[in-house]
């Protein structure tokens, strides 16, 4: 049986939910939620990178990502350096890289179950076909990776 386009939007939807779930459950033990995972995930891949581009990244606004950040250093998982011009720059510590080591392995658990119904074979074509779809959806100003610092 064929799916709608809405029924197929809302099993998305639902993944993603359960995804979010299951992880802030994983990674309730290391004391962060998922949106910190994927901020301090952002952070390691884009080194130098401003608060301003780590929200973009992390599908938040400027203001949310700044209280995220608040808390991140607060707990000792990032600290703020200055950057070119009036930007600020977070970056890992110590302590941050070792709780995102630990969340990465922790994600990756919840991760693998989830896929794990779907042969290597399929899960290369379902990566393809979602690729291809995050690349020609619409929707201006969404993007998934910063700008570049100048």
């Amino acid at each position: 049986m064929a799916m709608t386009v809405q029924q197929l939007g809302q099993a998305v939807k639902r993944l993603q939910v359960k995804h979010h779930r299951a992880g802030n459950e994983a990674l309730k033990p290391l004391g962060i939620s998922i949106v910190q995972w994927d901020a301090l995930r952002h952070l390691r891949a884009h080194p130098g990178a401003s608060l301003h581009d780590l929200a973009v990244l992390t599908f938040q606004t400027d203001q949310a990502f700044g209280t995220l950040a608040t808390r991140m250093e607060a707990r000792g998982l990032i600290r703020r350096t200055s950057g070119p011009g009036r930007a600020i720059r977070p970056e890992l510590t110590s302590e941050g890289a070792r709780v995102l080591e630990d969340a990465t392995k922790a994600m990756d658990a919840v991760l693998r179950a989830s896929f794990e119904p779907l042969s290597v074979s399929e899960r290369a074509v379902f990566a393809e076909m979602l690729a291809r779809l995050v690349e020609q959806a619409p929707g201006a100003g969404i993007s998934s990776s910063p700008r570049r610092a100048e």
